[in-house]
């Protein structure tokens, strides 16, 4: 169980990374977002998921969702970064708690957004502002793991 914890922390760290670089940068880097599905089969290993059909449920999971966003993505509503790390999240995560995860990130994405844009209008920027869909993303996604450490009861 503690490699489990210490896998779910390494999880934290790295959405909190991704968070701070979107707000900083705009950018969620490609090696991040490689780390973060590298360390799923690991986190299946600590777990005991069996390959059959655990591991191919996550894999056919982070593939519909990666396909899903990647069509967001070719519509202009999000970036790549953010596709790649939301497939790489759903590696993760089984499909109830992923819906759980989208449906949250949605809700504090729209919040985000109505932010963004009221600061645009505020300061007069020009041009389409740019939301950082990465801090809603991790923070939706940093809500079960955070729940493994919290939540005792459940």
């Amino acid at each position: 169980m503690p490699f489990v914890y210490g896998l779910l922390a390494m999880l934290a760290i790295a959405l909190l990374h991704a968070a701070y670089t979107d707000i900083v940068r705009r950018e969620i880097e490609d090696w991040l977002n490689a780390a973060i599905a590298l360390g799923a089969p690991l986190f299946w290993w600590a777990c005991g998921l069996s390959l059959w059909p655990d591991v191919a449920m996550q894999l056919a999971l982070a593939a519909g969702v990666f396909i899903f966003f990647a069509l967001m993505f070719a519509l202009g509503a999000m970036g790549g970064g953010d596709v790649k790390l939301l497939g790489a999240i759903a590696l993760w995560f089984p499909w109830g708690v992923m819906a759980k995860v989208a449906i949250a990130m949605s809700l504090i994405g729209a919040v985000l957004t109505v932010i963004i844009l009221v600061e645009h209008k505020m300061h007069r920027k020009l041009g389409q502002p740019e939301v950082p869909y990465g801090v809603a993303i991790a923070i939706a996604a940093l809500w079960p793991v955070g729940e493994r450490f919290f939540n005792h009861f459940a």
